[in-house]
């Protein structure tokens, strides 16, 4: 399982599970704070946690959640809040204003 987020979206892919669309079944456990995959035929489980939701103590919402799949490929997407939009936002912005040395990492170094 691979995790590969976009600017909208929190997004996992799970890769070599051949089974068709309609077999999984992707819900939130709110009790827990996290997304469970599972299939309906018992072959695949798995609990997922959202390490980003944690930390701003926000609750998964089964509706934000949604999912496709493709060449033996599952992907999850989970639509990120608008608070961590905001908040990634702002990280951008903050490393858009930092200087940066020109030549920093270049130095001298003499051979003997």
């Amino acid at each position: 399982m691979v995790r590969r987020d976009t600017k909208e979206n929190f997004q996992w892919r799970v890769r070599n599970i051949p089974y068709p669309l309609e077999v999984y079944q992707i819900t939130v456990d709110e009790n827990a704070n996290q997304i469970i995959v599972r299939t309906s035929n018992k072959k695949w489980f798995k609990r997922i946690s959202v390490p980003d939701m944690d930390r701003m103590h926000l609750k998964l919402v089964q509706s934000n959640v949604s999912f496709t799949h493709a060449n033996r490929t599952l992907v999850i997407s989970y639509a990120k809040p608008a608070s961590i939009l905001e908040a990634e936002a702002a990280r951008r912005q903050e490393r858009a204003t930092m200087k940066c040395g020109a030549n920093e990492g270049d130095i001298d170094c003499k051979q003997q």
